[in-house]
Order: structure tokens, then C-alpha cells, then sequence
């Protein structure tokens, strides 16, 4: 693999989870590498979010029901998963600037499209344009998302939780900014406003990343996505990372449709409620980076503990009836503030993880490999934001809000146990292993005793 020129303290030949004695400053082109991943995270994440105060409630005046708006936004998540896989596999044929550079501009000229989907007539032509809009963002999002982790680890091939957790903050200030900037200008401008606004502002972002950005260049991959999953300790993390994109996405269609009926708050303040649990992702994510990349043995408690925390936090959202607490809406900010922080630990780790798992079976250390793991990281965080939405538009019609989250917290307990069961599993085939190499070792000494006396 290539080192790229310059590299430093965040991108020098360190072994992972050393401290570099001499740290120097980032080079220009990783500056340039970090703004365009930073501007890909902010306006990414703003665009998914700002739907969630007032959509719902727009999309139901237009005759959808409440599945119906799960799917909407569950059918983004399909579309990334499939079109993750495709990127992630041919990123080297196609060049990964040339992918983030197409995807943020496809992005921006869909969320202008987008603002005027109120001019479309109710019913079925505007729940299929819904569709249309939504799957042409995800397969751009997935482009551009996918390039942007390759060129990432790239260019900083020994930091890579570090610098992702990092640039999270950005994921996070999209999401803090998105719901309450969309609320208002939603409120006080009306529907188009916020999509027209937020598209131009990726759109003229686009010409500055084509300037900035480096070029990378990488021979084809032999190894594929089959033999990726096909390792026991990427499937469980895949299942980890499943469960923590369902949790997330379940709140998109369900969460400002509660705040407004059970609080009555306008929906200007039903999207400061949100700002919560993004906040805390925002900032607790560099630190889980960091620890991540200094302390690699803390990883596995992440996810365990990760995991385990979003399925309490959960069971308390509505609170589940059987526990038989008042719903308020200070205890539900709290909780969602406590579930930005789980997801941190449930997300940051998988990257450097999976990765490291690849490069310990036989994966070459290039561009190719990572971008494998991006596309498959980016189509496994795509199934559980598929099942979330869906799913939990259909559980909360069904079953109303706390029991839907209650159920939704019972996938993250699941997927908790089972990265717990992996850990004490592999830790069991370890101590076997080196028993079993103290043992040949005894008897081999033995034997040279045994041959020197005769």
C-alpha cells in the first residue's frame, strides 16, 4: 500500500496504537482529503436529517400512510445497500474522485428536486416521485460516502478511527443542524425553502472538491464481498452494525410524529428534540477514535457495551407501558443524549476492525481492500436503515410508539450478546491455541533432551 507524501502524526508508519515520538503537521494533500470528507459528512447527513421534523407530517396531508412513509425512507437504505456493493467492488475501475465528486453533485440536484414535490398531486404520483427522489439520493450518498472512507483510509492508513471519529463531529453537526434548520425554515418559509436552500449549498461545494481533491490510483482486488462476510468476526460485527443503523433509522418516520402528539410542540422545537442525541454522537465520536485507534483492545468493549446501552436507552424512549414511568419530555431528551454516545461506541470501531480482520486474512493493503470495506460497511449500515424506518412505521401504526421502541431495542440487545458471545469465544480459542503451542513446545524440549543424553 502506498503511504501518501507527507504523512505525519496522522498519517505517518507508526504501528497502530503507538504515539509517534516526533509528531509533524498533516501534509496539504491530507488537509485537502479532510476538508472534502468533512464536507461530504456535514451536507450528507443534513440532507437525511432535515426530512424528519416535517415530512412525516407533509407526506400524510399527500395521503401516505404511516408504512408507507417508513418505506419512503426505508427505500433509501435499500437502494445504498445495493449500490454500496456495486461502488465498493468496482471503486478502483470507475476512481474514487471522479465517485465523490459525481455523488455530491447527483445529492445536491435531487434535494433542490426534492422542495418541490408539494407541487405534485396526492396520492399515488407523489408517493411514486417520493420514491423515485429518495432512491436517486441514496445511490449518490452511497457513491460519494464510499469513495470518501477509501480515500480516507488511504491517506491515513494508520489512524483510521481517529480521523473517522473526527470527521464524525461533522456527521453530528449535520444532524444537530439538519432537523432544526429545517423545522424553521420549514415554519417560517414553508416546504420548498429548506431543499432549495440546502442544494445549493451542495452544489456549490461541488467545484471545490474536484479542485482539491487527489487522485488515487490502485490494481484490482482479487477478493470479494463473499469472502469478506464469509469471515466468522465480520459477520458479527455486520449484524452490530445492522442493529445500530435500524435503531437510528427507526426514528425517522416515528419519533417527530410522537413529540407532536404527546407534547404538542410546533415543529420548529420537534426538530431541537433531535438535537440531542447528535449532539452527544458529535462529540463523544472523536474520542471513541482516538481510544479506538491508541488502545485497540478497547474496540470490542465498545461494540459489546455499545449495544447494550441503545437497548435499555430503548426500552426507556417511551418508556415501554410495563415499566410503568411517565413519558416526559426531559426524560426523553435525556435518554436520546445517552443513545447518541451508545451509537458512537456501536459505530466508530467497526471500520478499523473489519479491517484489520481483512488484512489478518489474506487482503492486500491498497486502495482496493479498502474500498471492500467501505462499500460493505456502507451496505451493512444500509440493511438496518431499511429495516428501521420500515419496520418501525409499520410497529408504530401498529403497536403506537413506546412498544415499537421496545421491540426495536430487543435487535440491539441481540446484537450485544452476540458480539459479547464472539469475544468470550475467540478469547476461549486463543488460550486453547496457546496451550497448545506450550505443550509442543514442552515436548519438543524433551525430546532434545532426550536425544543429547543418548
Amino acid at each position: 500500500m502506498e503511504e501518501p507524501e507527507g504523512s505525519g502524526s496522522l498519517g505517518g508508519n507508526e504501528a497502530p496504537g503507538s504515539i509517534s515520538e516526533t509528531p509533524r503537521r498533516i501534509s496539504r494533500e491530507q488537509l485537502f482529503v479532510l476538508i472534502s470528507a468533512a464536507s461530504i459528512n456535514l451536507s450528507s447527513m443534513m440532507c437525511y436529517s432535515i426530512l424528519g421534523p416535517f415530512f412525516p407530517k407533509e407526506a400524510e396531508k399527500k395521503g401516505a400512510s404511516n408504512t408507507i412513509i417508513g418505506m419512503i425512507f426505508g427505500c433509501y437504505a435499500l437502494f445504498d445497500f445495493l449500490s454500496s456493493l456495486i461502488f465498493g467492488n468496482y471503486l478502483v475501475h470507475i476512481g474514487a474522485k471522479f465517485m465523490f465528486v459525481a455523488g455530491m453533485f447527483v445529492s445536491g440536484g435531487v434535494t433542490i428536486l426534492f422542495g418541490v414535490l408539494d407541487q405534485v398531486p396526492d396520492g399515488p404520483v407523489f408517493i411514486a416521485m417520493c420514491f423515485l427522489l429518495r432512491i436517486a439520493d441514496a445511490i449518490s450518498f452511497s457513491a460519494a460516502i464510499t469513495a470518501s472512507f477509501s480515500i480516507l483510509a488511504k491517506t491515513f492508513p494508520n489512524n483510521v478511527a481517529t480521523v473517522l471519529g473526527s470527521l464524525e463531529t461533522f456527521s453530528g453537526l449535520g444532524l444537530v443542524l439538519g432537523p432544526p434548520l429545517g423545522g424553521f425554515l420549514y415554519q417560517s418559509f414553508g416546504y420548498e425553502v429548506p431543499f432549495i436552500i440546502l442544494g445549493c449549498i451542495v452544489l456549490l461545494m461541488v467545484p471545490l472538491n474536484m479542485y482539491i481533491l487527489p487522485n488515487y490510483e490502485s490494481d484490482p482486488n482479487e477478493h470479494s464481498f463473499w469472502k469478506l462476510i464469509s469471515l466468522p468476526k465480520v459477520a458479527v460485527i455486520a449484524f452490530t452494525i445492522i442493529s445500530a443503523s435500524s435503531c437510528l433509522g427507526f426514528l425517522d418516520p416515528t419519533l417527530s410524529l410522537f413529540v407532536l402528539k404527546k407534547f404538542n410542540l410546533p415543529p420548529g422545537y420537534v426538530g431541537l428534540v433531535y438535537l440531542g442525541m447528535a449532539s452527544s454522537y458529535m462529540i463523544s465520536s472523536p474520542l471513541l477514535g482516538l481510544l479506538s485507534d491508541k488502545v485497540p483492545y478497547l474496540r470490542k468493549w465498545f461494540l459489546v457495551l455499545g449495544s447494550l446501552i441503545t437497548a435499555v436507552c430503548y426500552m426507556l424512549l417511551g418508556p415501554v407501558p410495563v415499566l410503568h414511568i411517565k413519558s416526559q419530555l426531559w426524560l426523553l431528551v435525556l435518554i436520546l443524549v445517552i443513545n447518541g454516545m451508545s451509537a458512537g461506541m456501536s459505530i466508530i470501531p467497526t471500520f478499523p476492525e473489519i479491517l484489520s480482520c481483512a488484512h489478518e486474512n489474506g487482503f492486500a493493503k491498497g486502495l482496493s481492500t479498502l474500498g471492500l470495506v467501505s462499500g460493505f460497511l456502507g451496505a451493512m449500515w444500509s440493511v438496518g436503515a431499511f429495516i428501521g424506518p420500515v419496520i418501525g412505521g409499520f410497529m408504530y401504526e401498529k403497536l403506537g410508539f413506546e412498544w415499537a421502541a421496545a421491540v426495536e431495542g430487543l435487535l440491539a440487545l441481540a446484537s450485544g450478546l452476540s458480539m459479547a458471545l464472539f469475544y468470550l469465544w475467540e478469547h476461549s480459542r486463543k488460550r486453547s491455541r496457546s496451550k497448545l503451542q506450550n505443550t509442543l513446545g514442552t515436548e519438543e524440549e524433551r525430546t532434545a533432551l532426550l536425544s543429547d543424553e543418548s
